[in-house]
């Protein structure tokens, strides 16, 4: 029984992969693709390199802090109902453009199923300290990005655009290294959100050690995070590229790198200080990059689009309550027949 449940739970965590792709390949494209650097085809492939290398290299950084659970003691009942609501949001949000948070999904997902549990169960309490990190990613993200794109482009702008008049190649080829920077660091965080609930029970299961089942997993995710993006991302990447602000190659590097280097930072250096890395929102890095860029380079906020930024702040907002109820629902659905597969 146990095996059937858990290949159940591998093609779920198969699934949300596939729905990261498809909602967060933007994250690292949308740069590139928006300025005219590249083509969406070729920027799908730099993607699927990029981000299958950071996994396999950095992805134990962060599988590492959500395998500590954010619900103690999490067993496959809980894994499996959180892993199905996160899916159920980010695919419905994906098919409306939106470019929600996977990390709140599958964090609010797993808090919600953990509480469903505590009441129906009597055991597995939230473990505050670690959702107390995410969250503190989550308020921390947008804002250094932002910052840090508005930094770069009021001091390198005129040189950027320098560059950019006298070798334009170069500059272009900067865009290019940037967004696969950006893939790869992505690859660094976000794989964890389709694997990190499932690695202690693969490995128990096995029986082979944890650092070789996220090994496993994260190559397993990466190749299902790019087939997501290559059938399912380009809604999201031309939300991001076009309706925020439109971008020239000067300002596509500031907020390449802003983005690029702040998911790299809070994936890496956390994990050097205290031994595991912060599970950033990608997409509010992204997104806090292109509109740190837009203020720094109009010196207003006029050139933000605002009802475009309006509805991807609701849908964050949403995210949250939804995915939670979602994760509860399906548990109580579910506990009856797994309520006791751990």
């Amino acid at each position: 029984m146990e095996g059937y449940v858990l290949a159940t739970g591998l093609a779920l965590s198969a699934c949300i992969a596939w729905a990261i792709g498809a909602n967060d390949m933007a994250n690292s494209v949308s740069i590139a693709v928006g300025s005219g650097v590249l083509r969406l085809r070729v920027a799908m492939i730099l993607f699927a390199t990029s981000l299958t290398a950071g996994a396999l290299l950095q992805g134990y950084m962060v599988m590492k802090t959500l395998g500590r659970g954010v619900v103690q003691d999490i067993d496959l009942a809980c894994a499996i109902s959180s892993s199905a609501a996160a899916f159920t949001w980010i695919t419905t949000a994906t098919l409306l453009g939106l470019p929600v948070s996977t990390s709140h999904s599958i964090t609010a997902a797993v808090v919600g199923a953990g509480l469903a549990r505590q009441v129906l169960r009597g055991y597995g309490s939230v473990n505050v300290g670690v959702l107390s990190t995410i969250v503190l990613s989550w308020v921390t993200s947008p804002l250094s990005a932002m910052v840090l794109a508005a930094l770069v482009y009021a001091v390198a702008g005129r040189y950027l655009v320098g560059v950019v008049a006298r070798r334009g190649t170069a500059a272009k080829v900067l865009v290019v290294a940037l967004t696969a920077f950006s893939a790869y660091s992505f690859g660094a965080n976000d794989v964890a959100n389709a694997t990190g609930v499932y690695v202690a029970t693969t490995s128990k299961y096995f029986g082979i050690p944890d650092a070789e089942t996220m090994r496993y997993l994260a190559l397993f995710s990466s190749a299902m995070i790019a087939l997501g993006g290559l059938v399912l991302g380009r809604r999201v990447v031309v939300t991001l590229a076009y309706r925020i602000t439109r971008l020239d190659i000067p300002s596509a590097i500031a907020a390449g790198f802003a983005n690029a280097f702040t998911v790299w930072v809070f994936t890496t250096v956390p994990y050097l200080l205290i031994g595991y890395g912060l599970p950033i929102s990608t997409t509010y890095a992204a997104a806090g990059s292109i509109m740190g860029v837009a203020v720094a380079r109009s010196r207003s906020f006029s050139s933000i689009r605002t009802r475009s930024v309006a509805t991807i702040l609701l849908s964050w907002v949403a995210t949250i309550p939804i995915a939670a109820g979602l994760g509860a629902a399906i548990y109580y659905l579910l506990a009856p027949t797994l309520g006791g597969t751990g």
